[in-house]
């Protein structure tokens, strides 16, 4: 469904009422991808659909600490409004709420009736557009990790890791995971039907991966924010923190977003996929090497949107295995781009980039859009890397740092252009904003490291 569309909400209502729902919560992403929502009793429906519902516009330039931050539209324009219309065609029950549907939520201006400048949704929309006129369809597989958290009043952050264990690396069941969260929440998100696949526990101590289907690139971003939403909600229920932070804990690893993406021809009915060439070097087709290319150039700018946070870049670093050098590799899981083993329609890229803090929806509109310029371009990546990565002599350094990675994107005038002037604006002021809070902040090392010497 468009943003521009009007549902009817009456095809809905009377299945909704016999299965017991008379609330729906419609939520959209924030900039950062933190979902943003309100409940509307069913018989309220037909008028939200019909009229929308008014949030702030600035609801996008605040703060994971509530503060409004200033970018040009919220405060210096008088705090206008947003709309936001439920997408019924995204509507599920919420097996852990009973009575409760949710829905996505279309957001446009209400002065023009176009999506809204900051709209996370729109903007991938629009780079979807893009590939529409090269005849290419993306198809993304979204791979995210999260730390699980118990309480803790004594500890200086609130919450310990839950569970503790070490060596237990892809493994399932009570000796990784002894209150079975995993197989909890995969049931839960099972039932609420966002193509959830399986899980393990994954490197470190209370460290998860949940794994989604690959599909459309729209839908797998809406169904990796929905996952994300879904899984902070569950881990609240049980008095628990589930978080995407980059790196929570000094001891342990980070948490990766990884992205697998293929490029399916829109002028076939068989949706070939046009990566795949088995008479191509390392059988892949121009096509693939070209995207390739595309996603080393635009690395630097791409880390703003697939490294999005200060902590993002704590995760990188010799030894990690979190990419921080600009390089790619046949099933090669120390470079940044891995090309998996599987070909055919399986042929696909995987962008190890992303850490699990990135909002799905610029993480893959940014993903697409540098594969995109690739294939325009026609260019031919570098050889792949052999052996172990992480060495400065082989590959570029990616930036180490969320001011210099803003500073990158700004200056890639060809990935801004397929992205837009006013998002990249908005971003830009928004997560500039972002570093200025925090080189004012002091931090708990710094009075550690020198109140009692100096």
């Amino acid at each position: 469904m468009s943003a521009t569309q009007t549902p009817d909400p009456r095809q809905h209502q009377e299945r909704l009422a016999a299965e017991g729902i008379d609330v729906v919560r419609v939520t959209y992403p924030d900039l950062i991808g933190t979902e943003r929502a309100r409940d509307v009793l069913l018989d309220q429906l037909p008028a939200a659909c019909e009229h929308g519902l008014a949030f702030c516009r600035a609801v996008y330039h605040t703060s994971p600490q509530g503060d409004v931050v200033p970018v040009s539209g919220g405060l210096d324009a008088g705090l206008p409004d947003v709309t936001v219309r439920p997408d019924l065609d995204t509507l599920v029950a919420l097996p852990w709420e009973p009575g409760v549907a949710t829905c996505l939520g279309e957001v446009v201006d209400p002065a023009t009736g176009a999506p809204a400048a900051e709209s996370p949704r729109d903007l991938l929309r629009s780079v979807l557009a893009r590939c529409a006129e090269q005849g290419l369809r993306p198809v993304v597989g979204p791979e995210l990790e999260y730390f699980l958290c118990d309480a803790d009043p004594a500890s200086p952050s609130r919450y310990t890791r839950y569970s503790g264990a070490t060596g237990v690396v892809y493994t399932a069941g009570l000796r990784a995971d002894p209150d079975n969260h995993l197989l909890r929440t995969l049931r839960l998100l099972r039932d609420l039907r966002i193509g959830v696949t399986n899980g393990n526990h994954e490197f470190d101590g209370g460290q998860f991966e949940i794994n989604l289907t690959h599909s459309e690139a729209l839908s797998a971003a809406d169904r990796a924010f929905r996952f994300k939403s879904a899984v902070k909600e569950l881990a609240r229920k049980e008095g628990r923190l589930a978080t995407f932070m980059a790196k929570p804990f000094n001891d342990a690893g980070g948490s990766g977003f990884h992205l697998h993406l293929s490029f399916e021809a829109m002028d076939e009915e068989s949706g070939h996929n046009v990566l795949d060439d088995p008479s191509g070097p390392y059988g892949l087709s121009a096509t693939a090497r070209h995207a390739v290319a595309g996603l080393l150039a635009h690395a630097p700018a791409l880390a703003a949107l697939a490294n999005p946070t200060v902590n993002s870049y704590k995760r990188f670093g010799p030894d990690t295995l979190a990419p921080w050098l600009i390089d790619w590799g046949l099933d090669n899981r120390s470079a940044m781009v891995r090309i998996p083993p599987e070909r055919g329609s399986g042929a696909r890229l995987e962008l190890r980039l992303g850490d699990a803090g990135a909002n799905p929806y610029l993480l893959i509109a940014g993903t697409i859009a540098a594969a995109l310029l690739g294939v325009r371009a026609g260019e031919e990546p570098p050889a792949p890397l052999e052996g172990y990565g992480y060495d400065t002599a082989r590959a570029a350094v990616l930036p180490m740092g969320l001011s210099a990675a803003l500073d990158a994107l700004e200056a890639d005038t060809a990935l801004t252009d397929v992205l837009g002037k006013d998002f990249t604006t908005s971003y830009l002021s928004y997560k500039r904003n972002e570093v200025e809070r925090f080189q004012r902040h002091v931090t708990d090392w710094e009075f550690t490291e020198y109140a009692y010497h100096l």
